[in-house]
C-alpha cells in the first residue's frame, strides 16, 4: 500500500506536467475518435481517425486548431492526387515513385508544414487499394472524424494555460544567471587559473543554450493564450513575458562577454597574482551581487500578475538597481585609479564597466516600460491592419453579391 500511495502521490504532483497532460489527452481523444469512426466509416478498422486525433490534439487549443487544419488539408490533397493518377495510370514501381514525387512537391505549396509526408502517404494508401473511390473518401471521412473529435475534445475540456510553466522557466534562467555572477564575484580577489576562468565562460555559454528551452516554454504559453475564452488580456500577458525574456537574453549574452573579459584578464596575470586587488575585488563583488539580485527581481516582476505582488517586485527591483549603480560608481573610481597605476589592462577594465552598464540599462524600469509600450503599439497596429483587410474582403464580397442580384 505505501508503494501505491507513493505512485498516486507522484502522479498527482505531475498532473500539471505538459508531458503527462498531453499523454492523457491524446489517449482519450484517439480512443473516442476510433469509437466514432467505427460507427460512421465503412472500413473494418478505421485507424486513420485515431491517428489524426493523436496528431491533432496538442497541448494548447490554438495549436490543436492549426494542426487539425493542416492535417485535413494534407489528407485531402493526397487523396485528390491519387484519384487523378488512378484515372491515368495503375500501380507500378514507376507510378509509385512518380506519385511520391508529385505529392511531396505539391505538399510544399499547400502549407501543410510538418504534414508534407502525409500527402504522399495518403496518396500511396489510396492508390494501392482496389475500391479506389470508396477507400479514398473513407480516408477523408476518417480524417475529418479524427480532427473533429480532437477539436471538440479541446473545446469541451479546455487545455490548461501554461503561463506558470513559462514563468518558472524565466525565473529559473534568472536565478542560474545570478548563481553564475556570484561564483564569478567570489573569485575576483583570488589568483584564478585560466582553466577555472574558462569553466565560468563555459557555464555562461550553457546559459545561452538554456534560453532556447525557455523560449520553447514561452511559445507554448503564448499558444495557450490564443483562442482561449478564459483569458481576457492574452495579448498583454504574451508581450510582458516575451519582452521580459528578450531582456534576460540580452543580459545573459552580456554576462557571457563579461566572463570572456575576465578569462582574458586571467591570461594577463601572473600565476599567483589575483585578478584584482582586495579593495577593488570587494567593490566588484558587491556590484555583481546587486546585479544578480536585480536580475531575479526583474524576472519576478515580469512573471507576476498586475497586483500588489507586482508592485512589491518593482520596488525590490528599483532598490537593487539603485544599489547596483552606487556600487558601479564606487568600483569605477577604484578601477580608474588602478588603470592609472597599471595602464596595460585598461581595455579589459573599460569593457568590464561597459558590460555592467549594458545590463543595468536593460533592467531599467523606464527602459522596460518604453519597450513594452512599443511592442503594444506594434501589436495594435498589426491587429488593426488585419481587421482592415478583413473588412475590405467583406465589403468586396457584399459588392459581388449585390452585383449578381442586380
Amino acid at each position: 500500500m505505501p508503494d501505491v500511495r507513493a505512485v498516486i502521490g507522484s502522479l498527482l504532483e505531475r498532473r500539471k506536467d505538459p508531458v503527462v497532460v498531453q499523454t492523457v489527452r491524446a489517449t482519450v481523444a484517439a480512443t473516442l475518435a476510433y469509437a466514432v469512426a467505427v460507427r460512421l466509416s465503412s472500413e473494418p478498422a478505421p485507424l486513420t481517425a485515431p491517428l489524426t486525433a493523436l496528431l491533432v490534439v496538442q497541448v494548447t487549443l490554438y495549436s490543436t486548431l492549426t494542426t487539425g487544419i493542416r492535417r485535413v488539408n494534407s489528407v485531402v490533397v493526397g487523396v485528390l492526387i491519387a484519384i487523378g493518377f488512378s484515372s491515368v495510370v495503375g500501380l507500378s514501381w514507376w507510378s509509385l515513385g512518380l506519385i511520391i514525387l508529385a505529392s511531396l512537391t505539391i505538399g510544399q505549396f499547400v502549407r501543410v508544414d510538418e504534414f508534407v509526408n502525409e500527402v504522399a502517404i495518403s496518396a500511396m494508401l489510396v492508390l494501392g487499394v482496389t475500391r479506389l473511390a470508396s477507400q479514398a473518401w473513407d480516408r477523408v471521412l476518417e480524417t475529418l472524424i479524427g480532427a473533429g473529435v480532437g477539436l471538440m475534445f479541446n473545446f469541451l475540456f479546455a487545455p490548461p494555460v501554461w503561463l506558470d510553466t513559462a514563468a518558472e522557466s524565466i525565473e529559473d534562467l534568472a536565478r542560474r544567471t545570478r548563481h553564475l555572477l556570484l561564483s564569478i564575484a567570489e573569485e575576483l580577489g583570488t589568483a584564478v587559473p585560466v582553466a577555472r576562468a574558462a569553466v565560468r565562460l563555459h557555464e555562461a555559454r550553457q546559459l545561452d543554450q538554456a534560453i532556447a528551452e525557455v523560449d520553447a516554454a514561452l511559445r507554448q504559453a503564448e499558444d495557450s493564450l490564443r483562442l482561449n475564452p478564459r483569458i481576457t488580456e492574452g495579448l498583454l500577458s504574451r508581450l510582458v513575458l516575451r519582452t521580459g525574456l528578450d531582456t534576460l537574453e540580452i543580459c545573459v549574452v552580456v554576462v557571457r562577454v563579461l566572463a570572456r573579459s575576465l578569462t582574458d584578464l586571467a591570461k594577463r596575470r601572473e600565476q599567483d597574482e589575483p585578478l584584482f586587488p582586495a579593495e577593488v575585488a570587494l567593490a566588484l563583488e558587491e556590484l555583481l551581487t546587486h546585479i544578480g539580485a536585480a536580475l531575479v527581481s526583474f524576472a519576478v516582476l515580469v512573471t507576476t500578475p498586475v497586483s500588489s505582488s507586482a508592485d512589491e517586485a518593482e520596488t525590490r527591483l528599483a532598490a537593487e538597481l539603485a544599489a547596483a549603480w552606487n556600487s558601479r560608481e564606487k568600483a569605477a573610481q577604484m578601477l580608474l585609479r588602478r588603470v592609472q597605476e597599471h595602464p596595460h589592462a585598461w581595455q579589459l577594465h573599460g569593457s568590464l564597466l561597459a558590460e555592467v552598464d549594458r545590463i543595468l540599462d536593460e533592467l531599467d524600469l523606464e527602459h522596460r516600460s518604453r519597450r513594452l509600450m512599443e511592442e503594444l503599439d506594434r501589436a495594435s497596429r498589426a491587429q488593426h491592419e488585419r481587421f482592415t483587410r478583413l473588412g475590405r474582403l467583406r465589403r468586396f464580397a457584399r459588392g459581388e453579391q449585390l452585383g449578381r442580384r442586380s
